[in-house]
């Protein structure tokens, strides 16, 4: 392959299908993902989790700590530093319950994922460390869904801090893609003191890395990354340290970005707006591939 896009075999059928009017969509279900970066000699660097294999969806990719929003997240209430949640919903284009349910999610996925908490026990501090028993008890809790990120925080008096992450960009899952999700991205810096740890049950690999030497792994075919993370990191690549990339994310624009097929010159033409090198040209035919 010229590059390292991640493209399942299944998506011309499903294009086709699409496209003639026999598959529904599927109704995407929202969802968090966190760009986590850390200053270098050389620039920022961005933490990236390989999904194993064995993943129904993105199985090999690369990726950033991620998952869906827990609908508990937005029924309690959370202590709560940084912006309100009246300015969270206005900038993710969302109710306020539905954007601390969001924020939760992007926060409890970081901790999930990598072992970081972006909260403390002040709304001016964070966490200092969150290895032992007890900790590593309750991040099982959270990922096994026994526990909610809202419990979670006020089990153990926490606030999160809103202020720590920035909301970077949003992206829809193609509609022929039978799994969907409408993802918010967001970056944060390492807090001071806290490092990641490999915990995620779903990657067989983590590592720190340059934006720009991921990208360029990518164009070699040496790492497979759905289009969203090649975009995302292909935008960080410019800022020289991660504050600066925080600092960034207020303007950035968040109209979702969703792929669309339509049908030109006897091939399904499929496109993601604003993104041109992930078009993809399939035959009409059953069993052409994408060129």
């Amino acid at each position: 392959m010229a590059n390292g896009q991640w493209y399942p075999s299944e998506w011309p059928e499903l294009i086709r299908a699409l496209a003639d009017g026999t598959l529904t969509p599927a109704r995407p279900k929202r969802a968090a993902t966190v760009m986590l970066l850390k200053d270098t000699g050389s620039g920022p660097a961005v933490h990236m989790l390989r999904r194993r294999a064995s993943m129904a969806f993105a199985g090999g990719a690369y990726a950033y700590p991620g998952g869906g929003v827990d609908p508990r997240d937005d029924e309690r209430h959370v202590r709560w530093a940084g912006p309100t949640r009246a300015w969270w919903a206005d900038r993710l284009g969302v109710d306020e319950t539905a954007a601390q349910a969001i924020v939760c999610a992007a926060v409890r996925e970081t901790y999930e994922e990598a072992g970081v908490l972006l909260a403390g026990p002040s709304p001016d501090t964070v966490v200092g460390d969150t290895t032992g028993d007890a900790w590593e008890a309750d991040r099982a809790a959270l990922v096994a869904r026994d526990l909610s990120f809202a419990e979670f925080l006020d089990r153990r008096g926490l606030v999160l801090r809103s202020d720590l992450l920035g909301a970077w960009t949003r992206w829809i899952t193609p509609e022929f893609e039978p799994r969907r999700y409408d993802t918010w991205f967001f970056v944060a810096a390492l807090p001071e003191g806290q490092r990641t740890r490999d915990v995620s049950s779903e990657a067989d690999r983590t590592v720190w890395i340059r934006p720009a030497d991921a990208a360029a792994a990518y164009d070699r075919g040496e790492l497979l990354m759905m289009p969203p993370t090649i975009a995302t990191l292909r935008q960080l690549t410019p800022y020289v340290t991660a504050a600066r990339a925080l600092a960034a994310a207020p303007d950035r624009d968040l109209a979702p970005v969703l792929a669309q097929a339509r049908l030109e010159g006897g091939e399904i033409v499929l496109t993601w707006p604003g993104h041109d090198e992930f078009t993809k040209h399939i035959p009409t035919a059953t069993g052409g591939g994408p060129a």
